[in-house]
């Protein structure tokens, strides 16, 4: 499989010239009938040696994490529970086993993290930046994000901060998440690898949601946790811009900057989702949904599909796919269609995903042409041949 990026870079090196690769995306568009923006096409795999590739890489990584916590073990080896005399613990021994059992810890996600981290980055020298693997760049980048942020949350534990108390845990999170975003700025100007932003926009909305969690925590609001997730919401209308910057930057979707947005419209559709079907009360289940708001999230199904077909991306229907299953198996349920609800329900939306899909050009000709002009503009076309672009 030819990404559009290995045909950008035949095209720079002058294996194929300019008319070759233009008239190949046609012949393309041709013999599927789409477009291929409309495809949406991002690479994952080449052949099977990037799944024997990325089993390998796993098992490193694994190795690198256990052989991690064996050294914080020299550090901090593993408390002895003083309760187990069967006397009563005073609670300055209970404090101090607390303390201990923080530090192990602490310890565990710094070398763990460190050596995961470091291995994750060697690795992809060769497989990323030479090889040019994409899932197991994928796993790599992921597994190097996440291990500095595990690194600097165990620093911020080590230093005092004690995850027993939502405070001082909220504080360390966004220290670590933002130290992680860093981190994914400097392997983005390593390696390019395009999920990579994503990880990277996450990681910063990791760190303001943190920050803003423990404010409220601070504050003394009962449900913090429901406040936070209209600022989920908000982080992942920010994620979402941050999406159509980089997809109207390549509105052709021949370089790799369409594959960093269509990351980031992934990272952004469940963060939208999520929030809006809470406040209906679809992850309440029962009856606790009521009519009305089984009602409401189909609505606002409809809202993300046309929205979708606008953007010409398919995430938010993927991400909002489970609640729409559950209103509707609810209101089957509701008016009497019992023993048949899952089956009416996997039939609508299994029919409707489809016909989508099989007349996705031709109905997202018709959404885009109902736009104002100033949009129409900063879309992708409507059922146009790519054009030869650079990366």
């Amino acid at each position: 499989m030819y990404s559009e990026e290995d045909i950008n870079s035949a095209v720079a090196a002058g294996a194929l010239t300019p008319e070759a690769a233009a008239s190949f995306r046609a012949h393309m568009t041709q013999v599927r009938e789409m477009p291929r923006g409309d495809e949406e096409n991002f690479r994952l795999i080449n052949s099977f040696n990037d799944i024997f590739v990325a089993i390998g890489a796993i098992i490193m990584l694994l190795a690198a994490s256990a052989i991690g916590q064996q050294i914080a073990g020299i550090f901090a080896p593993v408390p002895t529970y003083p309760g187990m005399t069967g006397q009563d613990l005073s609670e300055a021994q209970w404090n101090a086993w607390q303390a201990a059992q923080g530090l192990r810890t602490a310890m565990n996600l710094i070398f763990g993290g460190i050596l995961v981290a470091a291995t994750a980055w060697g690795l992809a020298e060769f497989f990323t930046r030479r090889r040019r693997m994409a899932l197991p760049s994928i796993i790599l980048l992921l597994a190097y994000v996440c291990a500095v942020f595990a690194t600097f949350l165990g620093i911020g534990l080590a230093l005092g901060g004690e995850p027993q108390t939502g405070e001082a845990g909220g504080i360390i999170a966004s220290v670590a998440g933002l130290f992680a975003a860093g981190a994914a700025w400097v392997h983005w100007r390593r390696f390019m690898v395009p999920i990579t932003v994503a990880a990277g926009a996450g990681a910063i909305a990791v760190t303001v949601l943190s920050f803003v969690f423990t404010l409220l925590d601070a504050a003394g609001m009962d449900r913090p946790f429901d406040a936070v997730l209209w600022f989920i919401f908000a982080a992942g209308l920010a994620i979402f811009a941050f999406a159509m910057r980089w997809d109207m930057s390549d509105p052709a979707r021949t370089t790799r900057r369409s594959d960093v947005a269509f990351w980031l419209h992934l990272l952004a559709a469940p963060m939208l989702a999520h929030p809006l079907f809470y406040s209906l009360g679809v992850m309440d289940g029962g009856d606790a949904v009521g009519v009305g708001g089984a009602l409401g999230v189909i609505a606002v199904y409809i809202l993300f599909g046309v929205v979708a077909l606008a953007v010409d991306r398919r995430a938010l229907l993927v991400s909002a796919l489970a609640y729409v299953l559950a209103a509707l198996t609810f209101l089957f349920d509701r008016f009497g269609a019992v023993e048949l609800n899952f089956a009416l329900t996997a039939l609508i939306i299994g029919s409707a995903l489809l016909t989508l899909s099989a007349f996705w050009t031709p109905i997202r000709g018709k959404v885009v042409r109902m736009l104002p002009t100033e949009w129409r503009d900063r879309l992708p076309e409507i059922g146009a041949l790519p054009a030869t672009a650079s990366a």
